[in-house]
């Protein structure tokens, strides 16, 4: 796959680069990435170019190839992204960023398998306003730029299934839609919902 980055960072330093929505980052058997701005989400495909979604990071968090024994693993901005590359051996957290990554796959494993897509969309905008969101005035502002279609990659299902569901939960109230694929999720509301 072709990467969109123009600078390829020396992997012995620990300098930012920064990257344009939907680039690539580099993979680095020896280095990790660390996100300093912006939102990357992992992913892998399968024999019938399924994309199987792995993780979804922000500031903070740490990818990388060295974290997956799969091939391929892809490290998608879906945002500008600043990161940090760091040597691998010069890591001293790596049984923190171990953990975090179990932990999450832990996660979007329980919420891919609810039998309804319905309640695995909503299930996964409670985790992405719980880890990404921001308190606004009518409930958590998701700001993370995710399209219908990255959305249907988590849940393995449809762009078109997940426009459906995303209109529905906003004639409900559950959601309101703002510009640039924002979403404020009223949490008040989607306790009677999960009923």
């Amino acid at each position: 796959m072709v990467s969109l980055y123009t600078v390829i960072p020396n992997p012995s330093s620990s300098t930012k680069e920064v990257f344009a929505r939907r680039a690539f980052l580099p993979e680095h058997q020896n280095n990790l990435w660390k996100i300093e701005t912006g939102f990357v989400r992992t992913f892998t495909y399968l024999e019938d170019g399924t994309t199987v979604a792995l993780g979804l990071w922000g500031p903070g968090d740490v990818v990388g190839k060295a974290l997956s024994k799969l091939d391929p693993y892809q490290m998608e901005c879906i945002t500008k992204v600043e990161a940090t590359v760091l040597p691998l051996e010069e890591w001293s957290q790596l049984t923190e960023t171990l953990l975090t990554h179990i932990q999450q796959a832990q996660e979007l494993m329980v919420i891919r398998s609810h039998k309804k897509v319905e309640t695995m969309l909503l299930k996964l905008l409670a985790w992405l306003s719980k880890k990404f969101g921001s308190e606004v005035e009518k409930g958590r502002l998701i700001d993370m730029r995710l399209t219908h279609e990255d959305l249907a990659e988590m849940l393995g299902s449809t762009r078109v299934t997940i426009t459906r569901i995303l209109g529905q939960f906003e004639q409900e109230g559950l959601i309101a839609r703002l510009s640039l694929h924002r979403i404020v999720l009223r949490e008040e509301e989607i306790w009677y919902y999960e009923i």
